[in-house]
C-alpha cells in the first residue's frame, strides 16, 4: 500500500488549489480541451464571486496533458507537491486512467470531467470520482439506437486503442444476442478507399468511427460520402466528434447527420441555462457538452471543499458518498456501480444526437434517442 503523500501546509490564508488536467496541444483534442478548461474557469469565477472557500480565493493549477498518459501521471506528482486540495478534468479516457491510477496511488482526491472507460483505475478507489457515464452505458444506448433504427449490420473503423477496443466489445456484446453483427475494419492497415470497398462487400448498413480526429475521421466520411455504392449508408461518431465547430468546418455538409453521444438533457436546469449563457460569450459559440463537465466539476468540488473539511484530501475523498451538487445538467450525486472502480454519477443524461442537415444553423441538433 503507498502511504498517500501530505500535502504541504497553508498557513498564510493563501488560495484554495485545483490541479485540472486539460489537453490543450496536439496530438490532443484541443477544442474539446478549450471546451473543458472555459468551463472549469467559469465555475472558479462563480465561487470567488460569491466568496471562495471559507474566505480563500479557489485557483486552477493548469496543466497540459497533450493526450500523452506519461504527461499525464507527471503532472498529477508535480500538483501533488504543489499542495493541490484535488485535481479535476481530463477529456481523453486513456490519459484520464493514466491520471487516476497515479492520483490513487499518492492519495489525491480526482474528480474525472469527461472520460468514460469503465476502468478508470484497475481496482476499486475511494480517491476518484467521476460525472461523465461509463462507456458500457453511454456505448450500450448508442447500440440500441443503431437497432432500433434497424441497423444489423454495423462495421467500426477502428484504431488500436484501449478505448476503441473497449467500445467495439461493447457494441458486439449489445448487438449479437439480438441477430446483429460488428465487422471489425483496422485503420493501421486500410485507407479510407479501402474502407469503401470493404463495407460494400460486407453490405454494411452502419460505419462507426472509432478513430481520431481530424484524421483519419475527416478522411473516411468524405470518401465515403462520394461513393455511390454506399450511399444509404450511416455513418456514425459514438464518441462525439461532431459535436465540436471544427467537424463542420472541415466537412460541411458532409458532416452533417452523423449520430453521435452527448451528455446533455432535454431541458438545462435552471443554472444551466444561466451557465449556458455565460459560456457562449466565453466561447464565442455554442457550448459543448464537454463546456458543462467542466463547470459541474468545479462546482461538486467547491462544495466539498466548503462542506468538508476546506482543502483536506482524506476528508475530499470520504464526501463522495454525501455530495448532493445541482449542477447544469441535473442533480449530482455519487455511488458504487456494479464493475466501476470509483465513484459515480450514475445519472448524467445521455443522447444519441446529429447535426440537422436540413437547417442551416450548423449548431442545431436532432434529438434521435435518449437513455
Amino acid at each position: 500500500m503507498v502511504t498517500p503523500a501530505r500535502p504541504p501546509r497553508r498557513e498564510d490564508g493563501s488560495s484554495v488549489q485545483i490541479g485540472a488536467l486539460v489537453p490543450l496541444t496536439r496530438p490532443g483534442w484541443i477544442e474539446a480541451g478549450h471546451h473543458l478548461l472555459t468551463g472549469l474557469e467559469l465555475a472558479v469565477s462563480d465561487v470567488n464571486d460569491a466568496g471562495g472557500i471559507g474566505g480563500r480565493p479557489l485557483e486552477l493549477l493548469v496543466r497540459d496533458t497533450a493526450a500523452d498518459p506519461r504527461k499525464a501521471a507527471a503532472a498529477v506528482d508535480e500538483l501533488a507537491g504543489l499542495g493541490v486540495a484535488a485535481l479535476a478534468g481530463e477529456y481523453h479516457s486513456v490519459v484520464a486512467r493514466a491520471a487516476a491510477t497515479r492520483a490513487d496511488a499518492l492519495g489525491l482526491p480526482y474528480l474525472c470531467s469527461s472520460s468514460v472507460l469503465d476502468a478508470l483505475t484497475d481496482q476499486p478507489t475511494d480517491w476518484v470520482a467521476r460525472l461523465s457515464p461509463p462507456q458500457s452505458r453511454g456505448w450500450r444506448i448508442y447500440a440500441d439506437f443503431l437497432l432500433g433504427a434497424g441497423h444489423r449490420r454495423v462495421a467500426v473503423a477502428a484504431q488500436p486503442s484501449v478505448y476503441w477496443a473497449a467500445g467495439t466489445r461493447i457494441l458486439r456484446d449489445c448487438l449479437a444476442p439480438r441477430g446483429g453483427t460488428v465487422i471489425e475494419l483496422d485503420m493501421s492497415a486500410l485507407t479510407p478507399a479501402a474502407v469503401c470497398d470493404a463495407l460494400a462487400a460486407h453490405r454494411a448498413t452502419a460505419l462507426l468511427l472509432l478513430v481520431g480526429h481530424p484524421e483519419p475521421a475527416v478522411p473516411i466520411v468524405t470518401a465515403v460520402r462520394r461513393d455511390q455504392r454506399l450511399a444509404e449508408v450511416l455513418i456514425g461518431a459514438p464518441a462525439g466528434q461532431p459535436e465540436f465547430a471544427e467537424w463542420t468546418a472541415l466537412l460541411g455538409d458532409d458532416g452533417a447527420a452523423v449520430p453521435f453521444l452527448r451528455y446533455l438533457p432535454e431541458r438545462l436546469t435552471p443554472l444551466g441555462a444561466r451557465v449556458e449563457t455565460a459560456l457562449r460569450e466565453r466561447l464565442a459559440g455554442a457550448p459543448s457538452f464537454v463546456a458543462y463537465e467542466g463547470y459541474d466539476t468545479v462546482a461538486v468540488l467547491a462544495d466539498v471543499l466548503r462542506s468538508h473539511g476546506g482543502a483536506d484530501r482524506a476528508r475530499i475523498a470520504a464526501s463522495w458518498p454525501s455530495v448532493a451538487v445541482d449542477g447544469t445538467r441535473g442533480r449530482i450525486r455519487f455511488s458504487r456501480t456494479p464493475g466501476i472502480s470509483v465513484w459515480q454519477w450514475a445519472g448524467p443524461p445521455v443522447q444519441v444526437v446529429d447535426r440537422d442537415p436540413a437547417e442551416a444553423e450548423p449548431g442545431r441538433f436532432r434529438i434521435l434517442h435518449s437513455g
